[in-house]
């Protein structure tokens, strides 16, 4: 016959079963650049996405349905240069070159906050 377990006590099953469990630390996502090629997490770059009609655009939520590629937050526009140079936006979004605006893209990152005016977002 078992013994009965007073309901205090952690059994091993359950949210209250060991502290902290639930509270875990999950890294963030590593994705890399696509202009200077530097791995970073997820907050330190930003979306570039290429929707199914229009011209590839920023995504700052990161969120839009469209392939995606991404590229440093805090040096947006050197990093773009250099994708461009290397051809790395129509490689990485599968894009046409005609679907692809620099000049709009650049206007668009320098309107962006940097990395110390984002906060992260809680999930």
């Amino acid at each position: 016959m078992r013994a009965a377990v007073p309901p205090s006590v952690p059994t091993g099953a359950g949210p209250e079963a060991a502290p902290g469990a639930g509270a875990r630390h999950r890294p963030s996502p590593q994705r890399t650049c696509i202009g200077c090629r530097r791995v970073r997490s997820k907050p330190e770059l930003v979306r570039l996405v290429l929707p199914a009609e229009g011209p590839v655009a920023v995504d700052p939520t990161g969120r839009r349905n469209g392939r995606g590629a991404y590229i440093c937050r805090q040096s947006g526009t050197t990093c773009l240069d250099q994708a461009r140079k290397r051809k790395g936006v129509t490689r990485a979004l599968r894009a046409e070159p005609d679907r692809i605006d620099y000049e709009l893209l650049a206007a668009q990152l320098a309107a962006l906050p940097t990395s110390e005016e984002v906060s992260p977002s809680p999930r």
